[in-house]
């Protein structure tokens, strides 16, 4: 994967073509913001969407790098601008054949946005899901925005609405940063909920408006979602906020959580989480406190399962790892040993097994079981070797 012209998102691997789209709803920032991946009908002259939607999203991946120097951010447009995500922008929504599409929230990692994992999300679309892959408001994305209504006439046409960015917070001097940090998780987790509540709606039929003028429509949605298995998922800082959704939420049926940062959450949540939860990490970002904290949920329910997969970093579940070029992969270290697509294989199958067991799915994804029990080529059970005797 060294050579420049092999950076890229690989395509899905599933029978379904994927689709996506953006939504947002609400005229507040308690609204939601998130991208759609969806299995599509074939379209001709199909247009993929960019992975960096607009530039601003550069100048916020600058500031979460400390990269303050004025040629950073036209450096991260160069090296990142031009990427397409390999899904139909938009694409026509394929209906359920049989049965109803489970649904995916998807939470992404402190100095994300919604794109940043656009191959994990299409993959899983591509075997059969719905995924939203939210961009928190909480400060924790290096930049997001809503949409407000402007100063025009009560009733004036959608046009005169106002983008209010929202930047990235770092912890403030002097704070400690749980404290900073816990409030922040506890409303990723709420719109979550949030999330899941919006599709309960969509899918009822009821009328949701995706204030971005969105080609697609809503409305191809109802009767498709089968609310009754609904999961919740999310990477870093996302996976501390899946396991607090998970707690929160009875309508989750279980959570996935790639290489979580457990730091956020309050102690006091441990013995209210009891549903499954499939912990995928990395094998060199964890901490023997973070897997003492996973350990936990895992004595509390055998179904909870602890893996990690060897030769990968922390950034190995993120886009990141297939688009950046050996220069920007040596400063920031987005990928390990272990092939991209390899690691995204091991994590998605794994997810997907762990999946049709818990939403109760009639597909093949049990397959892939033994990765459940960290036995496969380039994955163990539980923690990596060097922290399994701390």
């Amino acid at each position: 994967m060294g050579a420049a012209q092999s950076l890229g998102l690989p395509p899905a691997q599933g029978p379904h073509r994927v689709g996506c789209t953006d939504v947002m709803v609400g005229l507040t920032r308690k609204g939601l913001f998130f991208r759609l991946f969806y299995p599509c009908l074939p379209q001709e002259g199909v247009e993929q969407p960019l992975w960096i939607p607009r530039y601003e999203y550069c100048r916020g991946l600058a500031d979460y790098a400390n990269l303050h120097w004025k040629w950073c951010i036209p450096l991260l447009s160069i090296a990142f601008g031009s990427f397409r995500v390999p899904v139909s922008w938009n694409g026509p929504f394929k209906p359920c054949s049989s049965s109803k599409y489970p649904l995916i929230i998807f939470s992404h990692g402190l100095g994300a946005f919604r794109t940043v994992y656009s191959a994990i999300c299409a993959e899983l679309a591509s075997r059969g899901f719905l995924v939203a892959a939210l961009e928190h408001r909480d400060h924790s994305a290096c930049a997001t925005y809503f949409c407000k209504a402007g100063d025009g006439e009560p009733g004036a046409p959608q046009a005169a609405l106002q983008e209010e960015w929202v930047p990235l917070h770092r912890v403030p001097a002097g704070r400690k940063e749980f404290h900073f940090r816990n409030p922040q998780v506890h409303q990723r987790a709420n719109e979550c909920v949030r999330g899941l509540q919006l599709f309960q709606d969509i899918s009822r039929g009821q009328a949701v408006t995706n204030i971005l003028h969105s080609d697609f429509d809503l409305a191809a949605l109802k009767d498709s979602v089968d609310m009754t298995r609904a999961a919740v998922m999310g990477h870093s800082f996302g996976g501390a906020t899946a396991v607090l959704a998970l707690a929160k939420e009875p309508a989750f049926k279980c959570a996935v959580a790639l290489d979580a940062w457990m730091f956020p959450l309050e102690n006091a949540l441990y013995p209210k989480v009891v549903k499954p939860v499939l912990f995928i990490n990395t094998e060199t970002f964890q901490t023997a406190k973070s897997i003492a904290k996973m350990k936990q949920l895992s004595s509390r329910n055998s179904q909870t399962k602890i893996i990690t997969v060897l030769g990968s970093v922390h950034q190995s579940q993120t886009d990141f790892t297939f688009l950046a070029g050996n220069l920007v992969n040596t400063v920031f270290q987005t990928r390990g040993p272990l092939d991209p697509c390899k690691g995204l294989a091991i994590t998605s199958r794994a997810a997907l097994a762990f999946l049709q067991k818990h939403l109760e799915l009639k597909e093949d994804f049990d397959q892939w079981n033994d990765l459940l029990d960290g036995i496969g080529d380039s994955v163990i059970p539980e923690a990596p070797l060097c922290l399994s005797n701390l």
